[in-house]
């Protein structure tokens, strides 16, 4: 009988359309609804895909629609797609200590977007640990706020969900209809929600070499320059990048929305700031809104793009294309300009093939972007583009953002954007990995070189 075996690259995606599979039978479940019978089974899978793949799209009210039970199936499974179902699923062998084999090592190392195999199992169980601490603390933060408003049970189940979510990156809530705009002058609530969405986008490679770094300086009494020297170049990349654009982000739809009084004009100056900030965190890959992205400013909107699309960063629970991607793929088009092959990165060489790599992942997603914005609007005709475009990077990139247009899709515009969703969750190159034979073809034929024109 012929043994059936998987690689990373076939069995990640399908682990992921597992997951969305069984999220589906489940809300499916009369128990799931708050009106206790079945939910539409496009509405269902709708909920489930936007779930594992942490993206936050909806067509039915999380707070109204689903019952307690239905929330935690939502929860879990984003908890799970945040994860990722691979580290689940080891997670489960270290708890029945069972033994890990060189190739469910190699998986796990591809799962977590890893270069090493050593270390690996010591590192998942950091990442767990730190993922279940991080997620009470932000609990415990917003049940300061959650339980005054909501009462103690629905409270403490809104702050654990909420928690949850904004670590995952996932953007829902159970709060209510309006997101966080109801909170959109409370600095807890979206100090808490914007911390969360942070320490998931910087990504867990970063977590430890920052905290190791910074308790031995505190230990050895080293000055802050001195602990940043001693960072590696892909944390001093990842934070320098998160920095500015979050800066970038928080400067301009502090400017582009100032005077919008649908937005953030009738606000006073500190609470614009506050909501500005909040607007630039949330866009790469949360979800979560404080004022209507349908009444964005054309050039919020640009704006908007660019940071959904570029995302979080990597081994992390953000989506995009993430930051060290996009940067590694704008230093190739500089280094080419340029004729420099040093390609230097905080005086470390970054390696061709990384460089390739990252202008490949670029191109086939905003390839992707493009030609999944034409099919949503050829399927609905009276979707804008301003308004296609958002939704797909929102649902391609992971974000969960929208102007408004989600719940009014037609069946194909919502199976485009359920689509969008897995392969902005798995990623375009995943996907055609999977379909593609990766063996190189034995052809010792030499061909003459062509003269081709570019430019």
């Amino acid at each position: 009988m012929k043994k059936w075996s998987f690689s990373s690259e076939h069995l990640i995606p399908l682990s992921f359309l597992g997951a969305i599979l069984i999220g589906t039978v489940l809300l499916l479940l009369p128990v799931s609804s708050a009106r206790g019978c079945s939910t539409d089974f496009m509405t269902a899978l709708f909920t489930a895909t936007t779930s594992v793949c942490v993206t936050g799209l909806i067509v039915v009210d999380t707070y109204s629609h689903w019952s307690i039970f239905g929330q935690a199936v939502i929860m879990i499974l984003a908890q799970i797609g945040g994860l990722g179902i691979i580290t689940v699923a080891a997670l489960f062998m270290l708890f029945t200590r069972k033994k890990f084999s060189m190739g469910q090592r190699i998986m796990l190392k591809d799962a977590l977007n890893l270069n090493e195999r050593s270390g690996i199992l010591k590192m998942l169980v950091r990442i767990i640990r730190g993922t279940l601490i991080v997620e009470l603390v932000g609990a415990i933060l917003y049940s300061i706020s959650f339980i005054p408003l909501l009462g103690y049970k629905k409270g403490i189940w809104a702050s654990v969900f909420n928690s949850v979510s904004a670590f995952c990156n996932a953007g829902m809530d159970v709060v209510g209809p309006s997101s966080m705009a109801v909170f959109n002058s409370n600095v807890l609530v979206l100090s808490t929600t914007m911390v969360l969405i942070i320490l998931g986008g910087l990504g867990y490679v970063v977590w430890f070499d920052l905290t190791s770094a910074v308790v031995n300086g505190i230990k050895k009494k080293y000055t802050p320059l001195l602990i940043w020297k001693r960072l590696s170049e892909h944390t001093k990349l990842v934070l320098s990048l998160t920095f500015i654009l979050l800066l970038l982000g928080t400067l301009s739809f502090f400017f582009f929305e100032y005077n919008n009084a649908k937005t953030i004009g009738n606000m006073p100056f500190s609470q614009k700031l506050l909501n500005s900030l909040f607007e630039s965190v949330t866009l790469r890959t949360a979800g979560f809104s404080s004022f209507s992205q349908k009444s964005m400013t054309d050039i919020s909107c640009i704006m908007a793009y660019l940071l959904m699309f570029i995302g979080g960063s990597p081994v992390g629970t953000a989506g995009g294309i993430k930051t060290v991607t996009f940067f590694l793929a704008a230093l190739n088009i500089f280094s080419y300009i340029n004729n420099d092959d040093k390609n230097l990165v905080f005086n470390r060489k970054v390696s061709y093939e990384l460089m390739r790599k990252a202008s490949v992942i670029l191109t086939v997603s905003a390839f992707t972007a493009v030609l999944f914005t034409l099919l949503l609007m050829a399927t609905n005709p009276s979707v804008s583009i301003t308004d296609a475009l958002f939704e797909i990077i929102s649902a391609s990139a992971t974000v969960g953002l929208s102007r408004d247009i989600t719940s009014t899709l037609n069946t194909a515009g919502r199976i485009i954007v359920i689509i969008s969703m897995y392969l902005g969750r798995i990623g375009p190159i995943s996907m055609a990995i999977f379909f593609a034979k990766r063996k190189p073809k034995n052809n010792s034929a030499q061909y003459i070189e062509g003269n081709f024109y570019v430019g």
